[in-house]
């Protein structure tokens, strides 16, 4: 057996091409994040709140520099790639266990289901490393010893000067963070960031101490039957977020692959959200081979508004500029325990989650007719089993979920046809007067409240360099929602055609359709009509060498019947965005970026995603007519000291003035230098 597996390994081996070497670290992490980053800008197209993914890039980033051992990787490990199916995942732990450890990466052609696309995007994240037998975990000297070091400093200058600097900002118009962190693969996670805000005071006035907000971690996986030990900031989720999730998740876009979220647990809060974390401690404890029991306990001053006694509203934008701003600093208390206890066992695996959070004043928002239902009070909880059962290709995975009001259920079906075809159904069922704080699940809204639906997708890829995807998804709202005055439903659509010729050339064309029941505007919510969006993009990519040409052109088309209900406003928007990169010899690299916009109005909006600084994500929207360019430049001088400057403006042809009130700036351009320096010992 053993002599058969190397003579298919060496036959395959000759016939693998190999990926071209890039000296530039830009370059690779640009081409593995893709997948990633392709969806962000997707999910950032549809979701209206602002959401952070610095955690989870830094993540994926690390794993970049430090792969993955495949001989050595957990299901856990594995599952946080979600490219990855169940049985693939299985498959591949199942290769290991029956033909010893792999002796090179490319014996994952060998692994059954393992196909040369899914290879392809898990390549750059995993290594093949001869194991020692009896390794355990590492001594406290090796960690100080031969731990990771990484400092990361960041200052974003503005070119221009916001009304609210003229009136009432409390602080200078610089942005600056400092992040400290320290690794020791797994095993070992901590850090401290820092950051003031623009327009924030710096040692001064409420913030006497230096930054606005602060951030701590310290994180401890794999000791013993001690998974994890999480003290200071944190995030957690479990199931499939009714209960909770501070996690960010992937909903609907392109791709199946990033349908489905799997991970999940204790993880470390490093990035710059100040609102979505907890602060305290929390614990996963294997008690038998195959359940874990997870406690939490989190308390944390949260920002608001407190009126006679009563919070009214709680602020979650972490600024604080003016006095008005600042007086809702830590205005509250809210203390969080809870846990989850874990079965999971070949094909099956059930969980249990509860958690009890409280506020220490009344918590009374101004209910209008939309939001009667509402979460107020000043104590509730949550109770919630998650599971998941796979019978050969099909993967059965839902929640159910209570608390001191409604209920939540979620339910997925997932069959894999083969590798190269799979299907999707999910149906959920949010009563409208569910609450749960910490939610956050698959659905059109951003919490899991007030919806029923069906999606149904399917994604095939019948030719060697053709991949179509197409899903539908019919929802219906129980109760109002924000600008529909009554019970609503609607429709999604979603089409992409994907061709990859070549290895460094690609392209894809998508198109979606949306129709929501909205209020016309005017009449107070008793005349409601639909609204239609239509979506269409065409993105080419050709990467010759080490350069980087990427083209985007979208159209946008969106229209309301109105109050007659024969008569269609319309309005339309375009823009087509060209990137060039060039990656040098040498560890230097260079990007250019202009994109042309001209739309109607804000409803008929469109985005262009930029390459910004490390671990981030920028998906700018922008209407009325103008233009946008940037460019930007990353050196690593050697090992240790990476370089990084952006600079942007933007240019508009309709107006004099941009923004409104404290962010209005006067003139017709908008221009901002980001700097960032890292260093690694």
């Amino acid at each position: 057996m053993k002599y058969i597996k190397i003579g298919v390994f060496v036959s395959m081996l000759l016939t693998t091409p190999m990926l071209e070497a890039q000296n530039s670290p830009d370059f690779k992490e640009e081409q593995s994040l893709l997948l990633w980053k392709d969806n962000l800008e997707q999910l950032s197209m549809e979701n209206e709140e602002e959401c952070s993914w610095e955690d989870e890039l830094e993540e994926l980033s690390r794993h970049l520099r430090e792969p993955v051992n495949i001989n050595t990787a957990t299901k856990q490990q594995l599952e946080r790639f979600p490219f990855l199916t169940d049985i693939q995942i299985e498959n591949l732990l199942a290769y290991i266990y029956i033909h010893g450890q792999m002796q090179t990466i490319y014996e994952l052609q060998l692994v059954e289901e393992m196909d040369k696309r899914t290879i392809d995007l898990l390549l750059p994240f995993v290594c093949v490393q001869a194991v020692k037998e009896g390794r355990g975990y590492p001594a406290l000297k090796s960690i100080l010893k031969y731990g990771k070091h990484e400092a990361l400093a960041r200052l974003d200058v503005p070119f221009y000067t916001r009304k609210g600097y003229e009136k009432n900002y409390l602080g200078p118009s610089l942005y600056h963070s400092l992040r400290y962190s320290f690794h020791y693969g797994d095993y070992v996670q901590a850090g401290v960031t820092g950051e003031k805000d623009a327009g924030e005071p710096f040692l001064a006035l409420h913030n006497g101490k230096g930054y606005d907000y602060y951030s701590f971690y310290f994180l401890v996986k794999n000791r013993g039957r001690l998974k994890t030990l999480a003290l200071g900031n944190y995030r957690l989720s479990f199931g499939q977020g009714l209960v909770l999730s501070t996690d960010f998740r992937l909903g609907k876009t392109f791709s199946m692959t990033t349908a489905e979220y799997r991970a999940g647990g204790i993880r470390k809060h490093s990035s710059t959200d100040e609102y979505n974390y907890f602060r305290g401690a929390a614990a996963t404890v294997g008690v038998l081979p195959y359940l874990d029991i997870s406690a939490f306990y989190s308390h944390r001053s949260m920002d608001g508004v407190v009126e006679d006694g009563r919070i009214t509203s709680i602020y979650k934008t972490g600024l604080h500029r003016t006095q008005k701003e600042a007086d809702k600093m830590n205005a509250f208390a809210l203390q969080v325990i809870g846990g989850n206890m874990t079965y999971e066992k070949n094909s099956l695996k059930v969980g249990v989650t509860g958690i009890y959070y409280f506020f220490n004043r009344p918590y009374e928002p101004r209910l209008n007719k939309y939001a009667k239902y509402n979460l107020h009070g000043s104590d509730f909880y949550n109770v919630g089993m998650d599971y998941r059962y796979r019978l050969g290709r099909l993967v059965w995975v839902g929640e159910a979920a209570t608390g001191g009001k409604g209920y939540a259920l979620l339910n997925r079906l997932k069959y894999h046809l083969s590798s190269d075809c799979h299907l999707l159904l999910v149906h959920r069922y949010y009563s409208y007067d569910y609450w749960a704080l910490f939610g956050r699940s698959f659905g059109e809204s951003s919490t899991p409240q007030n919806e029923n639906g069906w999606y149904l997708a399917a994604e095939a890829t019948p030719f060697a360099r053709w991949k179509f995807f197409a899903s539908l998804d019919l929802f219906s709202f129980p109760w109002w929602k924000y600008r529909i005055s009554k019970p609503s439903k609607g429709a999604d659509v979603m089409f992409q055609s994907a061709y990859a010729p070549r290895r460094n050339l690609s392209m894809y064309l998508n198109y979606r359709y949306k129709r929501k029941d909205r209020d016309v505007t005017g009449t107070g919510g008793t005349v409601i009509q639909p609204v239609y969006h239509h979506k269409l993009r065409y993105r080419l990519t050709y990467m010759p060498g080490r350069f980087t040409l990427r083209t985007t052109v979208d159209y946008h088309h969106f229209r309301q019947q109105d109050g007659a209900g024969y008569k269609f406003g319309r309005s339309q928007g375009y823009q087509c965005t060209q990137l060039c990169s060039y990656a040098f010899p040498f560890p230097l690299s260079v990007s250019l970026q202009g994109t042309w916009f001209h739309t109607d109005d804000y409803d008929s909006r469109v985005y262009a995603s930029e390459r910004g600084l490390l671990y981030t994500f920028h998906t700018p929207s922008f209407y009325g007519r103008g233009f946008r360019c940037s460019a930007r430049l990353r050196y690593d001088l050697n090992k240790t000291f990476m370089l990084l400057a952006k600079f942007g403006q933007t240019v508009y042809r309709d107006r004099e003035a941009i923004g409104s009130g404290n962010d209005e700036i006067p003139g017709n351009r908008k221009a901002d230098l980001q700097l960032q320096l890292r260093i690694k010992f």
